[in-house]
C-alpha cells in the first residue's frame, strides 16, 4: 500500500474517532442540560406555587390550625412559561388528587429514528426526576415532582445531536481533505527520491536529486546523491578494469595462437614429412609399416585442420589491418568454406564503421563471431543474417544484429549459459550496453547495442 494512502486512511480513523468522541461527548451533554432543565425547572415552579399558595391561603379554625392546603388554580399559562420544553410537573397536595402539567413535546423537535432511541436508552439510561416539598414551611402540606418526558427528551437530544452532528462532520470532512492536502504536499519529496532511485536502478547513475525544504528529505536525498556517485566511480572503474581484461585476454590469444602456429604447427609438418618418408621407404620392404605411416599422415592432416580452426577462433583476423568489415567477411568465410553444407549467410553493413576504436571493434567481432557460431551449432539453421549498423542520427551507436531460421528458443538461451550470452554480456557491460534476445520468425534474433559514448579508449 502507498504511503500517502496509508496516511490518509489512518488520518480518516483519526477523523472518525475524534467524531464519534464528539457525538458521545455531544449526547451526554445533551443528557446533564436535560436533567439540569428538570433541576431548574423544579426550583421555578415551586417557587410559582409556593407564592400562590400563601396568596391564596386559607384559614380553618383560626391561627392553631395544623394543616393548610393550597386553593389556587396553578394549571394556568404563567406556570407554563417557566416550565422548560419537554418537562412534566406533577402537584400532589395532602389529601387531594394529584394533577399535572407538560409543556408540548411538538415543540421540541422531529421524532428521533429507532435506532438512535435505542443506543440513547441503552448508554444514556432515563433521566432523573426531581421532588420538592409544596411550602418550605409545612413538609407535609403535599409535594412537587417534575420529570422530563421520555418522548420529549429523546427529541430533544436529537435535535441537539442531528445539528451538531451536521456541524461535525463538515468540520471532519474539511480537515480530512486539508490535511490530505498537506500531507500530498509534504510528501511530494518522496516521490522524486522514489522517481531517483529508479534512475539508479535503470543504470542512469548521472541523476542526482535537488535539495528539499524539509531537512530529513535533504538527508536521504544527500545520501541517495553519494551513493550514486559512488556506484558512478565503482562503474567507472569496473568498466575499465573489463576493457583492460579483455585486452589482455585478445593479446594472451594472440600470443597463445602465435606458438601454436610456431610450434604445433611445425611440429605437425615434420610428422607428416617424417610420415611421407617412411611411407615411400617401406612400400617394397614392409607394405603394413606403410600403411601405419600413411594413417599418421591421415591423423597429422586431421590434427593440422583442427589446429588451424582453433587459430581462426584466436585470432580477431588482424582488425587493426584490414578493418571490422573485412574481418567479419572473412569469417563468414570460413564457416561457409569449412562446411560442405552449412547456412547461406547475409551480411549488411550501414553507417560509418571504419573508425571505430580498435576495441570496440575487436569486441563486436567477437560478440558477432559468438552469435555466429551458437545459431550454427545449435540452431541448426538454413540462413543466417547478419546486420551491422552505426547510428549516428540521435545518439552514437552501434547496434549489431544476428537473426537465423533455427530451431533454437529464445526463452531457453536467455537461461543458457551455455549458449554464451554471459560472456556477450560482459564485453558489452563496460560500455552500458544492452543485450536483448527475441523471437524471430522462424528462429532467433539476438540483437547487442553498444554506446559509443562510453568506448573511450582505455588507458
Amino acid at each position: 500500500m502507498h504511503l500517502l494512502l496509508r496516511l490518509i486512511l489512518r488520518l480518516c480513523c483519526v477523523v472518525m474517532l475524534c467524531l464519534a468522541t464528539a457525538l458521545v461527548w455531544i449526547a451526554v451533554d445533551t443528557h446533564r442540560s436535560i436533567n439540569a432543565s428538570v433541576a431548574g425547572s423544579a426550583v421555578r415552579v415551586g417557587k410559582h406555587l409556593e407564592a400562590l399558595f400563601w396568596q391564596k391561603l386559607l384559614w380553618r379554625g383560626g391561627m392553631i390550625k395544623a394543616e393548610i392546603l393550597p386553593s389556587p388554580e396553578w394549571q394556568s399559562l404563567a406556570t407554563q412559561t417557566i416550565i422548560s420544553p419537554g418537562i412534566c410537573v406533577k402537584l400532589q397536595p395532602i389529601q387531594q388528587p394529584s394533577s399535572s402539567l407538560c409543556s408540548q413535546v411538538e415543540a421540541v423537535g422531529e421524532a428521533p429514528p429507532e435506532w438512535f432511541i435505542w443506543i440513547y436508552t441503552q448508554v444514556l439510561g432515563e433521566h432523573v426526576s426531581v421532588e420538592r416539598p409544596l411550602s418550605v414551611r409545612d413538609r407535609y402540606a403535599g409535594s412537587i415532582t417534575v420529570m422530563a418526558q421520555p418522548e420529549a427528551a429523546l427529541r430533544l437530544a436529537w435535535q441537539h445531536l442531528s445539528a451538531l452532528l451536521g456541524i461535525a462532520l463538515a468540520m471532519a470532512c474539511g480537515i480530512a481533505v486539508l490535511a490530505a492536502l498537506m500531507i500530498s504536499y509534504s510528501l511530494l519529496p518522496a516521490r522524486a527520491i522514489i522517481d531517483g532511485l529508479g534512475h539508479l536502478q535503470r543504470g542512469n547513475l548521472t541523476w542526482r536529486l535537488p535539495r528539499f525544504r524539509t531537512e530529513e528529505f535533504n538527508h536521504i536525498a544527500g545520501a541517495v546523491n553519494q551513493l550514486a556517485e559512488n556506484l558512478a566511480e565503482t562503474r567507472a572503474t569496473r568498466q575499465a578494469l573489463m576493457v583492460r581484461l579483455f585486452q589482455v585476454q585478445e593479446d594472451e590469444r594472440r600470443a597463445i595462437a602465435r606458438d601454436l602456429h610456431d610450434e604445433f604447427g611445425q611440429c605437425l609438418t615434420a610428422t607428416a614429412a617424417l610420415a611421407t618418408i617412411i611411407e615411400r621407404r617401406a612400400k617394397t620392404l614392409s607394405p603394413e609399416i606403410a600403411m601405419e605411416a600413411a594413417r599418421i599422415a591421415q591423423v597429422q592432416k586431421r590434427m593440422m585442420l583442427s589446429l588451424r580452426s582453433t587459430l581462426k577462433r584466436l585470432r580477431s583476423q588482424n582488425i587493426e589491418e584490414i578493418g571490422l568489415e573485412a574481418s567479419l567477411r572473412q569469417l563468414i568465410s570460413e564457416h561457409t568454406d569449412g562446411a560442405r553444407v552449412g547456412p547461406a549467410f547475409r551480411l549488411e553493413f550501414a553507417g560509418r564503421l571504419s573508425d571505430l576504436p580498435t576495441h570496440v571493434a575487436t569486441d563486436v567481432y567477437r560478440i558477432a563471431q559468438e552469435c555466429i557460431t551458437n545459431a550454427i551449432k545449435h540452431g541448426k539453421p538454413s540462413a543466417v543474417h547478419l546486420r551491422l549498423e552505426r547510428l549516428q542520427a540521435k545518439d552514437d551507436l552501434i547496434e549489431l544484429t544476428v537473426e537465423d531460421d533455427g530451431a533454437g528458443d529464445a526463452t531457453s538461451i536467455e537461461h543458457d549459459v551455455g549458449y554464451g550470452i554471459l560472456g556477450i554480456r560482459e564485453r558489452l557491460e563496460p560500455y552500458g550496453g544492452s543485450l536483448t534476445l527475441s523471437q524471430a520468425q522462424a528462429g532467433v534474433r539476438v540483437a547487442a547495442v553498444i554506446p559509443l559514448e562510453a568506448a573511450t579508449v582505455p588507458a
